[in-house]
């Protein structure tokens, strides 16, 4: 069916849009620009007038500096939107700051969003309204693992399984994809920020000291693996010493934080393999051949890859540049009419996983 004239020239001369709306960062990709956005999913609000006061990396530095009448919250929580009001100005914002610098006097952009696989049909909706109402001429959803799995470079298209693990800071996806659709997910609500948690409960339960959430995300990134390390390193707890409220410090190996993120580590691993489990043998055979690949932020994570390995007797690779595979790939659906039109059809008839 050939292209309406009228949205030919609007394609040929807008900047599509691609938006990873992560539970930790939002990047924001720019058709013939790259990646032009890449910040804190963060809004710092007034308590008392309701008004926004910063958003993304300027937001992100207030969390936990902030006088009692301004909060900086994360609009998102484990992968969906839990305040759809302050989500649709973060959208506007960064849909505004890249549309306004690069596409003065043209059309409005197509904007593609990953989402997470397990999302509800209203929270589809949220997503989508929050896109059109924040300045999309048109808005498409694209489910985080496929959009993952082309970013990542997989061959989706082709009869033979593919699997990806999508780690973000909300949501785990565990995906087998086979002809340009999902044949088998699974969605968990544990990933980056849980691994957070449970370093900042370790700082509680072992040393009796309470140290914040910035300061248990710099120690996951330096100190944090999945499997034993060749050269295991220490790194320093700074918090308040929660019997005295004094100032404390600790040193702690990568053993033990390793030990306090297994809850984590554990829960990913058996999601991958009930994803195996429930996969149909041909396409077994293929993900043997081919190996499991990871992509977000939580693939970084050292040592994971080698216990995945060591769990599923699969080969397991990390993803080129995994965190930036689900915005690549959510750009290059607006490239490709067939797998738009593929991914577009399985969110419209597939029911959200209960």
């Amino acid at each position: 069916m050939p292209l309406n004239p009228l949205n030919a020239l609007l394609g040929m001369f807008s900047h599509d849009v691609a938006i990873d709306l992560g539970t930790a960062n939002t990047l924001v990709m720019v058709k013939g620009r790259g990646i032009v956005i890449d910040e804190p999913s963060v809004v710092a609000i007034d308590r008392v007038n309701k008004k926004i006061l910063a958003i993304g990396a300027e937001a992100k530095r207030m969390v936990g500096r902030t006088p009692s009448d301004i909060v900086a919250v994360r609009p998102l929580r484990d992968g969906v939107i839990s305040d759809f009001g302050v989500t649709e100005k973060m959208l506007h914002y960064f849909i505004r700051s890249v549309h306004d610098r690069t596409s003065f006097g043209l059309p409005r952009p197509r904007v593609s969003v990953g989402i997470p696989s397990g999302v509800t049909e209203v929270e589809k909706r949220a997503v989508h309204d929050a896109a059109i109402n924040a300045g999309a001429r048109a808005a498409f959803l694209v489910e985080e693992p496929m959009a993952a799995a082309i970013g990542a470079g997989l061959p989706i298209m082709e009869p033979g399984g593919s699997m990806i693990v999508d780690i973000g800071g909300g949501t785990t996806e565990v995906a087998v994809i086979s002809m340009g659709g999902i044949v088998v997910s699974t969605s968990i609500r544990i990933a980056g920020d849980e691994m957070d948690q449970e370093i900042t409960g370790y700082a509680r339960q072992v040393h009796n000291m309470l140290i914040g959430e910035r300061t248990s995300e710099e120690v996951k990134i330096e100190a944090g693996s999945a499997f034993p390390l060749e050269h295991e390193v220490s790194v320093e707890l700074r918090g308040r010493d929660l019997a005295t409220g004094l100032p404390k410090s600790v040193e702690v190996s990568s053993v033990e934080i390793r030990d306090a993120l297994s809850g984590s580590v554990g829960a990913i691993v058996d999601a991958v393999r009930q994803t195996i489990e429930a996969t149909p043998p041909e396409l077994v055979a293929d993900i043997m051949s081919r190996g499991i690949v990871l992509a977000g932020g939580g693939a970084l994570l050292r040592g994971l890859d080698r216990r995945l390995a060591q769990e599923t007797r699969f080969p397991v690779y990390v993803g080129e540049d995994p965190l930036t595979c689900v915005v690549r790939g959510a750009g290059e659906v607006l490239e490709e009419a067939e797998i738009l039109k593929k991914v577009q059809a399985r969110l419209n008839t597939r029911k959200a996983p209960r």
